[in-house]
């Protein structure tokens, strides 16, 4: 398995990639993940971790394309050529941009391959603004092409991405397995001795006070700056209110809090910084509303996943990226601006019957189609396909 992410940190794709290969496991597979130089090891059954080399002077990458990454691309790849040529692997199964690199291996070793699409290539050069060249837009159009087209399965995570794969004509070999554990991490991989984590004791927000709740990085396309000139208009009207942001890297909170006391110093933010993957059951439980004000792209966020199984209702952006999962009936959508999202959450503050029968609703909805079950049936039949129908070398021993 090719992943060129930091393995395991707490973010989208390496959240994707570990439960892959969690599955991976419980199916009887073995697996050997050839990743970046940095992470977190995790311990998972039939799993072995292969770090590329580390480059002088690099201490981490961050999400989106960047020069460090194609440097450190061409480090994996060199590591991935090593092991497959003295290993004897039944199939390669690629993550992001190293599908290209998986497709040509595995025509070189005559071995089938998975493509594993958590994105359009091409749309994370409009995501994080990254070049406005055409020539690199046609690469990425081709790259995409190629992993698709030399793929002999597919997996995609979203049904934007999903409808992109038929379009292409490889509808009769994709399968689209949304990340239903969403940002989920099992106890046993995690460190030991944590205990239950008293959010608003440790915030200082009293038990009365409605709390609002965002997690995830501080990418641009994730709407952060809309929550925080939503916060401020809340703040008018509910100055008891508290928005808890968990996630972002310390330069990244310390800007948005820079910018947040030029704006206005009452609005009622909290800045938890980045949290460990098992505390953030502790703040879902501890909040009321949960929001995501993502702006742009078409990939369901991950956390979408585990806010419907939370008995919380979701304040989101009216925008694809959450409309494939999402409806009126599942969440409150609303227009991505910041005024519409302040009145969202408003009210859901004023109306708490409403947000208990939303909330309702998306539990219902995660029961019945994004169950922990249809992922690993999903993940064997994909395997099945890939490998043969007669390939499954276990059982599946995975609870709903």
């Amino acid at each position: 398995m090719l992943a060129p992410e930091p393995f395991f940190e707490p973010r989208g794709t390496p959240f994707s990639e570990y439960h892959r290969i969690k599955v991976l496991g419980e199916l009887g597979y073995s697996v050997d993940l050839v990743t970046y130089p940095f992470g977190r090891d995790v311990s998972l059954p039939n799993l072995r971790i292969f770090r590329s080399l580390r480059p002088p002077f690099i201490r981490g990458v961050r999400v989106g394309p960047s020069k460090v990454k194609l440097l450190l691309d061409s480090l994996l790849t060199i590591t991935a050529i090593r092991l497959a040529v003295v290993g004897r692997y039944d199939a390669i199964h690629s993550h992001e941009e190293a599908g290209v690199l998986g497709v040509i291996l595995a025509k070189l070793l005559e071995i089938p391959h998975l493509y594993d699409m958590h994105s359009s290539l091409p749309q994370q050069l409009d995501n994080f603004a990254y070049t406005r060249s055409r020539f690199v837009r046609h690469l990425f159009d081709r790259a995409e092409r190629m992993m698709v087209g030399d793929s002999r399965v597919v997996i995609t995570i979203c049904q934007e991405l999903q409808d992109a794969v038929v379009a292409a004509g490889a509808g009769d070999r994709s399968f689209l397995i949304e990340n239903v554990m969403g940002g989920d991490i099992g106890e046993e991989e995690t460190s030991v001795g944590h205990s239950k984590l008293n959010v608003r004791d440790r915030y200082g927000i009293g038990k009365e006070q409605p709390l609002i709740l965002y997690t995830g990085t501080f990418e641009e396309y994730q709407g952060l700056g809309l929550l925080l000139e939503a916060a401020v208009q809340l703040s008018l009207v509910h100055p008891d209110a508290r928005i808890l942001i968990v996630g972002g890297r310390p330069e990244q909170v310390e800007a948005a809090r820079v910018r947040m006391s030029a704006g206005q110093p009452a609005s009622g933010v909290v800045f938890a910084g980045q949290r460990p993957p098992q505390e953030v059951p502790y703040f879902i439980e501890a909040c009321d509303i949960l929001v995501s004000p993502r702006i742009s792209g078409t990939n369901t966020p991950l956390k979408i996943y585990s806010y419907l199984r939370s008995g919380r209702p979701i304040v989101a952006t009216n925008l694809r990226t959450h409309t494939q999962v999402l409806a009126r009936e599942t969440a409150l959508l609303v227009e991505p601006e910041a005024a519409a999202f302040a009145a969202g959450i408003q009210r859901l503050i004023e109306h708490p019957g409403e947000g208990t029968a939303i909330a309702t609703a998306a539990l219902k909805l995660a029961e019945e189609r994004y169950s922990r079950r249809s992922y690993i049936t999903r993940t064997a039949e994909a395997y099945r396909l890939l490998l043969g129908k007669d390939a499954l070398p276990g059982t599946l021993n995975g609870d709903p």
